[in-house]
């Protein structure tokens, strides 16, 4: 079946994408990486870990992510660390009793950033007999859906196909909504945009072997993600292209006469 492509749009009340590089904060990216949006698709369709449909296949679609939040607030948070576990009828965490005799396992209070009233629109391009079984998961959802936290739920405002329309521009590029552009091998003029390393992929394995199911998890599997430095444009930005170079530019509509310009290829994760 040949490629195809669908927009889904999302309303997201609350979410705290982690940013791994941040220690003493939980820092949030400003819009969901590819990898968890690969993650919510997979859990919509029942294919977690991508035995199913192919892991490859999951991982060759092409992602565009645009839209952005009301406000980011930070939430102070107590949390624990460590292993817990049920022994001798007590919850146990680093050895230590979790509740009762006071507070004795580790716990650290930290500063968590999260966004608040998310506003998505998310672009999937590839095989088509994947992004049919995508569409028919988004449309008919068999659970609550998140993007990023297990309570980080969303509502699927609407899932159709799309098309583009491709031009060649030069000069100034207004984009609508902030998004995600590789940084790899763009040149533009106006340097001045935030860098962000982004996980595009996460693969867990056993042995070098892909995990076939949760139960699989132990303190042994490795996760091992795959970063890319990515350019994140913020609201109401113009990507300023070097003198004289050109680009692709696809045009799509979401309602009405209101567009959204992938920058082909930076545009598509």
């Amino acid at each position: 079946m040949s490629e195809k492509i669908i927009l889904i749009e999302i309303f997201q009340p609350f979410a705290q994408y982690r940013n791994p590089f941040t220690f003493y904060y939980a820092q949030t990216y400003p819009l969901p990486p590819k990898s968890t949006v690969i993650g919510m698709l997979q859990n919509a369709v029942g294919d977690w870990y991508g035995n199913e449909l192919g892991i490859e296949n999951w991982w060759n679609l092409k992602v565009s992510v645009h839209g952005g939040f009301e406000n980011a607030f930070w939430n102070y948070q107590s949390l624990i660390k460590g292993e817990i576990k049920f022994e001798n009828q007590r919850i146990i965490n680093q050895n230590l009793p979790l509740y009762g005799e006071g507070q004795t396992s580790q716990r650290t209070p930290v500063y968590q950033q999260e966004l608040f009233n998310g506003h998505l629109y998310i672009f999937i391009k590839g095989e088509g007999n994947l992004i049919e079984k995508i569409k028919e998961a988004l449309n008919k959802p068999a659970k609550v859906l998140y993007l990023g936290r297990s309570e980080d739920v969303v509502f699927i405002r609407n899932v159709k196909e799309t098309v583009a329309r491709k031009i060649n521009v030069e000069g100034d590029i207004k984009l609508k909504y902030p998004t995600y552009l590789l940084q790899k091998n763009f040149s533009i003029k106006n340097q001045k945009y935030p860098v962000y390393s982004i996980p595009l992929k996460v693969i867990f394995e056993n042995n070098r072997q892909n995990v076939k199911h949760k139960s699989e998890i132990t303190k042994s599997t490795e996760r091992k993600p795959e970063f890319e430095p990515i350019i994140y444009t913020g609201y109401d930005h113009s990507i300023i292209l070097n003198e004289n170079s050109h680009i692709d530019v696809e045009f799509y509509t979401i309602k009405d006469d209101e567009k959204i310009r992938i920058i082909y290829p930076f545009g598509w994760l």
